[in-house]
């Protein structure tokens, strides 16, 4: 048999797991010395990895495999469009935004000083003032 390789992930899922039914009094499934348990502070997760590099822990990880499929995959087509509907649909689509769409005219820079002067006066501001 051979060992088992893990991931980090699943390293750490598998020692927390067994250091929580040790720290909940599960019983050891290996013989550890009190000295020894007394040097590493009797503490869950040094037992469980002790455990872990024993090789004793009847946990085991499920790592499926996409299934395989029959037959070779096949390459969906997209719908040929020739110019003229594509000019056609370019056609529409522009109609729908003049008709949908609101002109804006560009901003000039005395448009937007006489809409300050005027904001500043109705606010009892002199235009003057800074």
């Amino acid at each position: 048999m051979t060992k088992e390789v893990f991931t980090k992930y699943e390293r750490a899922r598998i020692l927390g797991a067994r250091a929580l039914q040790i720290a909940m009094n599960a019983p050891l499934l290996i013989k550890i010395k009190k000295e020894d348990l007394e040097v590493i502070n009797f503490d869950a997760l040094k037992i469980a990895e002790i455990e872990f590099e024993s090789d004793v822990l009847p946990i085991s990880v499920h790592k499926p495999m996409p299934k395989k499929k029959e037959g070779a995959l096949k390459r969906l087509k997209a719908p040929q469009v020739n110019d003229e509907k594509k000019e056609e649909s370019e056609e529409k689509i522009e109609k729908e935004i003049i008709e949908e769409g609101e002109i804006m005219e560009l901003a000039q820079p005395d448009d937007e000083e006489a809409e300050e002067a005027a904001g500043n006066e109705s606010a009892g501001e002199d235009p003057g003032e800074d």
